[in-house]
């Protein structure tokens, strides 16, 4: 290849000189535009909207407009589905299959399933009854012995598969049947134990904070937290010379936060104040969010959902990662089993059964969680629960039977479903896959 000797600089080393400067210098100054959205303002992020809805990048917004749908029917036939007391009950409500469903996310996004959560949550609930209630055990010892509990099952299945090479699908099957017959066998012939109503766990869904400060307060915290977490990562982000959110979109952003904290706070505080689950609920979401997007731990994650022999061949622990994954999959499965033996003060034969499988697994996929792995945010069980509370909740004020909600139920989760599998499609084609 010829070099061009004469665009070199006096002194350069003839190896160094390059053979079209002006090519390289365009190489140099190319920079991927979607870096650029940030500085560029609104105009940017108008402009980086239409290439992901191009792309088939979706994100919330089909859930979003979803549930928007589903509150303005459900409000049509029923002026008393979004009054203070309806929706401050099903905030309740969706938090023990809320907290499933977090676990779910982190399975998921490996591309595997848990079919374990539904007994192994109903174990937490009855291993907590017997050692308190029937041993005498102390509640809070007893309280965290029932969250080991589903923990270590959760470990059991991620070693089974990651060890010994059990499909998920194969072990997590095989969990289901046997926790739930260590349910029944620990409860013992009378199948139910009644909790005690003043005790820790009953108190997860029945304290609320009745003074109207403590809603407002948690509001004004959780919008101060945001701002001032986007501007100081706004500032890291200037200082490395790195494309960042200009200070006029962070006070918009901060300000539509604010509109909706602040009127889920007026919501609760127009019947009995802020729940408990619900807080406890946020800061879960808000830790396993953080665990999951600022963590190494999460990075690895998402990289073994992505493919499993690039993370290996990068140095990532596959295994471990993959046991530790199950291992919180049956943590939260036995904190969601808690919450909901609080909700009905007691533990029995029917814990973890019914459409509580479904309905976590539903509530991590309607959220927008990827069945396929690799993509999804532990916010999507949120999102995903409150869908289909808010569908059961609907259907139960116009007194429609369970068999019309388990069809509506799977009918949605078969479109989201469908638009997931669309989306990779589409991104394949769009060459973002």
């Amino acid at each position: 290849m010829s070099i061009d000797k004469t665009s070199a600089a006096p002194g350069t080393p003839e190896d160094h000189v390059v053979a079209n400067p002006e090519a390289a210098k365009a190489a140099v100054t190319v920079v991927d535009p979607r870096l650029l959205v940030r500085e560029q303002g609104f105009a940017g992020y108008v402009t980086e909207f239409k290439r992901k809805m191009k792309s088939g990048d979706l994100g919330s917004i089909p859930v979003v407009v979803g549930l928007a749908i589903i509150w303005i029917i459900f409000q049509s036939l029923n002026s008393n589905f979004l009054t203070a007391g309806n929706l401050s009950d099903m905030s309740v409500a969706m938090v023990g299959t809320g907290m499933i469903a977090v676990g779910i996310v982190f399975v998921l996004l490996l591309g595997e399933i848990d079919l374990s959560v539904g007994s192994v949550s109903g174990v937490a609930g009855a291993s907590f009854a017997v050692l308190n209630v029937t041993n005498g055990m102390n509640e809070w010892l007893a309280f965290v012995l029932a969250i080991v509990t589903g923990t270590v099952a959760g470990a059991l299945h991620g070693f089974f598969f990651a060890k010994i090479g059990v499909p998920a699908f194969a072990v997590t099957l095989a969990g289901l049947l046997f926790w739930n017959g260590f349910m029944l066998q620990i409860l013992g012939d009378n199948g139910t134990i009644n909790l005690d109503p003043d005790g820790v766990v009953a108190q997860l869904t029945s304290y609320y904070f009745s003074d109207v400060a403590a809603a407002y307060g948690l509001a004004a915290v959780v919008t101060v937290g945001y701002f001032l977490s986007s501007f100081l990562g706004n500032r890291r982000r200037e200082a490395a010379g790195v494309p960042s959110r200009p200070l006029s979109e962070t006070v918009v952003r901060t300000v539509l936060l604010a509109v909706l904290t602040f009127a889920v706070a007026i919501v609760f505080n127009q019947y009995k104040g802020l729940p408990l689950a619900v807080v406890i609920f946020i800061v879960v979401l808000l830790v396993t969010d953080f665990v999951l997007r600022r963590t190494a731990y999460g990075r690895k994650v998402f990289a073994l959902g992505g493919s499993v022999e690039a993370s290996r061949r990068a140095g990532i622990n596959v295994e471990l990662v993959r046991i530790s994954v199950f291992a919180i999959s049956g943590t939260f499965a036995a904190v969601g089993g808690l919450f909901i033996a609080s909700k009905i003060a007691a533990a029995n034969q029917g814990a973890g059964g019914g459409d509580l499988l479904m309905n976590a697994i539903a509530a991590a996929v309607i959220g927008g969680t990827s069945l396929f792995g690799g993509r999804g945010r532990t916010w999507n069980a949120l999102l995903g629960v409150l869908v289909i509370v808010s569908i059961q909740y609907g259907l139960a004020l116009e007194g429609i039977a369970s068999p019309v909600q388990y069809m509506i139920t799977g009918g949605v989760l078969l479109a989201t479903v469908v638009i997931d599998a669309v989306t990779r499609k589409t991104q394949k084609t769009a060459g973002r896959a």
